[in-house]
């Protein structure tokens, strides 16, 4: 693979950026630098780990970048859960968002393993 942008995870977890976007359009204006802003500061850091990942040099190195971008992953659930709970949302809203993000995991888990098997 010669380029982050060709990991499945990094695919998964652009279309899950794009869904968290639509969905915090639709919350309410003063949400904007609470739960607005976590949201979105948290699904583009999902990225952010996996393209700093993929360009270290050592296995260790990517495994622990690929780590954060799962924590990441599990804030950006938590997120999800929460504004549902207050109402801001119907669940059936977030169905989406939860599958990618789940999947999301899933597929982190996997690149950690693979760089643990590795080092």
């Amino acid at each position: 693979m010669e380029h982050f942008t060709q990991l499945e995870a990094w695919k998964n977890g652009l279309e899950l950026v794009r869904e968290i976007y639509a969905i915090t359009r639709l919350l309410p204006r003063e949400e904007l630098y609470g739960i607005v802003s976590q949201l979105r500061r948290a699904s583009t850091s999902i990225l952010a780990n996996i393209a700093e990942g993929f360009g270290r040099f050592t296995y260790p190195d990517k495994a622990a970048k690929y780590t954060i971008a799962r924590g990441e992953s599990s804030e950006v659930e938590a997120f999800l859960l929460i504004i549902v709970s207050l109402s801001f949302v119907a669940g059936e809203k977030i169905k989406s968002a939860i599958y990618l993000v789940e999947r999301e995991r899933r597929l982190l888990s996997g690149l950690i393993t693979a760089c643990h098997s590795r080092s």
